[in-house]
C-alpha cells in the first residue's frame, strides 16, 4: 500500500519549492538530492544550454532485479505556469488547494510526488522488475523543449508513461495531436490616414481579411485551428503598414495538419496580394502528434494495471500535448496517464488526496505486471 500521509507530506514541500517556468534550478536541485538520498543512479543533463532554462532534465535510474524484465520509464516535469512563486497550499475536503493566489502546481508535482512514492514502495515491498527510469523534464510549460532536446538515448527501455494529464486515474492517453504554429509579418503602406488615404495599404485590413477566409475552430474531429493573437500599433492618423499575427493548429494526422497550415497561410497570402501588400511567414513545428491502442504494449499493461485496481481503464484522445508526443516521436512507445489534478493553469487549481494515493498504486501495477 501506498502511504498517505508521507504522500501529502512530498506533495506539500514539493508545491512550495519555486519553479516557474525558465527557473528550475531549486526544484532540479532539491530532486537531484533526493533520488541520490533514495539510492537511485542520478544525473542531469546539459538541455539548459539548448532551452535557456536554469536547469537541464533529470535522468534517474533503479536498478532491476532481473535482467530478463523489459526496462520501462515514468516522466513528470519538473516545472509550472505562472503565477507559481511562494505557493500556500491549503487542505480543504480531502483536496489541496492553493491559497488563491497563485497556481497549486500539482501539474506536475503530481507527476514528481508519484514517482517518488513508487520508489519508497519498491524498496518497502520488493517485486521482480527491470531497469526503471525516471526522466523529471524541465520547460514542459515553455512548449515541451525539455523534451524536444532530450537525448531519447539516456532512456534503454522499452516504453514509459507521462504522468501528466487530468482525469480520473485509470484513464489513458493512446492519442495526442502535433501541432504548428504560424507567425506572420503582414506588410502594408503608410500613409497620412485623413489626407491620402488611398495611398495606404493598411495591414489591418489585410490582416482581418485574411482570418475571416481561414478555417478555424474544430476543423473536424482530429483538427483544430486557432488565431492567437494579432497586433498592429500606430495612431489614428496613419494607415497601419504592419501587423504580427500568430496562430496554431494542431491535428491527429499530418497531411491533416500540413494541409490545415497550408489553408491558413493561403488566406494570408491571397489577401496581401489582392491589396498590393506583403507577408513573411515562419512555420515552426512545436511537437508530433503520437497514436496507440489497446493492441500496444504499452497500453495494454496499463489497462491491465488498471483492472488489477478494480479500475476500468479508460482510453482517450487529447487535444494537448504533452512530454509524451516528443518522447514517442524519438522512438518511445509512451502514452500519458491522468494523475486526478483539475482546474490547471489556474488559481483554482487542486487535487484529491485520494488522487494522489492512488496513481503510485498504479504504477506499482504497473510493474507488477511486467514481471508476469
Amino acid at each position: 500500500m501506498s502511504n498517505q500521509d508521507r504522500i501529502v507530506k512530498q506533495f506539500i514541500e514539493l508545491v512550495q519549492i519555486d519553479s516557474e517556468t525558465t527557473k528550475e534550478r531549486k526544484i532540479a536541485d532539491h530532486l537531484l538530492q533526493q533520488f541520490e538520498q533514495l539510492g537511485l543512479e542520478v544525473k542531469e543533463d546539459n538541455t539548459h544550454q539548448q532551452t535557456g532554462h536554469e536547469a537541464g532534465n533529470i535522468i534517474a535510474r533503479l536498478k532491476g532485479n532481473d535482467s530478463n524484465i523489459p526496462s520501462i520509464y515514468f516522466t513528470a516535469h519538473m516545472d509550472t505556469v505562472v503565477p507559481g512563486e511562494a505557493i500556500k497550499p491549503v487542505i480543504k475536503d480531502e483536496f489541496i488547494y492553493s491559497d488563491g493566489t497563485t497556481i497549486l502546481g500539482a501539474d506536475d508535482k503530481a507527476g514528481i510526488t508519484s514517482i517518488i512514492e513508487l520508489i519508497h514502495m519498491l524498496k518497502e515491498q520488493p517485486v521482480i522488475h527491470g531497469d526503471i527510469y525516471f526522466a523529471i523534464m524541465s520547460g514542459e510549460e515553455s512548449g515541451l523543449v525539455g523534451s524536444q532536446y532530450f537525448d531519447e538515448s539516456q532512456l534503454p527501455v522499452s516504453f514509459g508513461y507521462a504522468l501528466d494529464s487530468d482525469g480520473e486515474v485509470g484513464s489513458i492517453i493512446t492519442a495526442a495531436p502535433s501541432q504548428a504554429k504560424i507567425y506572420a509579418t503582414i506588410k502594408g503602406k503608410a500613409a497620412h490616414a485623413g489626407v491620402q488615404p488611398e495611398k495606404g495599404v493598411s495591414a489591418i485590413s489585410m490582416t482581418a481579411k485574411a482570418i475571416t477566409k481561414m478555417p478555424l475552430g474544430r476543423i473536424d474531429e482530429e483538427t483544430t485551428a486557432n488565431v492567437g493573437s494579432f497586433e498592429g500599433k500606430g495612431p489614428t492618423n496613419v494607415v497601419c503598414d504592419r501587423v504580427l499575427l500568430i496562430a496554431e493548429a494542431r491535428s491527429l494526422s499530418k497531411d491533416k495538419l500540413d494541409n490545415q497550415v497550408e489553408a491558413m497561410c493561403t488566406a494570408l497570402k491571397e489577401s496581401t496580394a489582392n491589396m498590393g501588400g506583403e507577408v513573411d511567414i515562419e512555420i515552426k513545428h512545436m511537437y508530433p502528434n503520437y497514436q496507440f491502442d489497446e493492441n500496444d504494449q504499452v497500453v495494454q499493461i496499463a489497462m491491465k494495471a488498471a483492472s488489477a485496481l478494480g479500475k476500468e481503464a479508460s482510453l482517450k484522445v487529447s487535444g494537448g500535448g504533452s512530454d509524451a508526443n516528443h518522447l514517442s516521436g524519438k522512438g518511445i512507445p509512451t502514452v500519458n496517464l491522468a494523475v486526478g489534478y483539475e482546474n490547471i493553469h489556474t488559481k483554482n487549481e487542486r487535487i484529491g488526496i485520494a488522487s494522489l494515493t492512488e496513481v503510485p498504486l498504479y504504477m506499482y501495477e504497473i510493474v507488477k505486471q511486467l514481471s508476469k
